[in-house]
């Protein structure tokens, strides 16, 4: 237990050094690039910010396309920033370009932040609704095969402990409906079987449900 406490605590105080050393560098670029007072202090803070969300998009599962290029974007600023600072950038006349850069990562990381925010994966829609539309676009079952009995076999009243949904039972009648005026004969409930796609059982109670309608 005192190894693993350990272990965590190297690891806080470690990602807490970096972090700090990280935040300090960005701050002292964003100064040098001409954004004094508060606003070089803003700038760290919207690179951490911008990598926190790119993360928990990873972590999440959800478009990570997306998570992975702007995680990119956020780290080479951090980095270019670390690197930047270690003697290979003189802090007193800083390129154009850098300074164009520093001046439009405002703009990218509230693009980036927005992005991440309004991606995020749709709820999914009511069950029953979805497979009553997939049953609608079914494509017409071959015709039965010749082994099968000319007569139909009684049907079984359902059992008492098999539900079926009223939706389910509404679609059903119209199924048996569009049958028998295509076919001049009723539905059976094999027919029935295939047409909704449900187990025998519930294919055997809605078939009892409809008897009382004529279908």
């Amino acid at each position: 237990m005192r190894a693993h406490l350990a272990r965590v605590d190297a690891v806080l105080v470690q990602a807490v050094i970096a972090a700090a050393l990280s935040f300090a560098h960005l701050h002292d670029i964003a100064s040098a690039a001409g954004q004094d007072g508060w606003k070089a202090w803003a700038y760290p803070i919207s690179v951490d910010l911008l990598l926190v969300a790119t993360w928990r998009r990873l972590r999440s599962g959800d478009a990570k396309a997306a998570g992975w290029c702007w995680f990119v974007i956020a780290l080479t600023a951090s980095l270019g920033a670390n690197v930047a600072t270690a003697g290979l950038l003189d802090m007193h006349q800083v390129p154009a370009w850098l300074r164009i850069l520093v001046a439009g990562w405002p703009a990218v990381a509230f693009l980036g932040g927005t992005l991440l925010a309004h991606t995020a994966p749709q709820p999914q829609a009511d069950t029953d609704v979805e497979l009553i539309e997939d049953q609608e676009d079914e494509p017409e079952p071959a015709p039965e095969s010749p082994a099968q009995p000319a007569t139909e076999a009684p049907r079984r009243p359902a059992h008492h402990t098999v539900p079926v949904p009223a939706a389910l039972v509404e679609h059903a009648r119209k199924v048996a409906t569009d049958h028998q005026t295509r076919t001049g004969t009723p539905i059976d409930t094999p027919t029935l079987h295939a047409r909704l796609g449900v187990p025998a059982p519930m294919a055997e109670a809605i078939a009892a449900q409809l008897i009382p309608t004529g279908s």
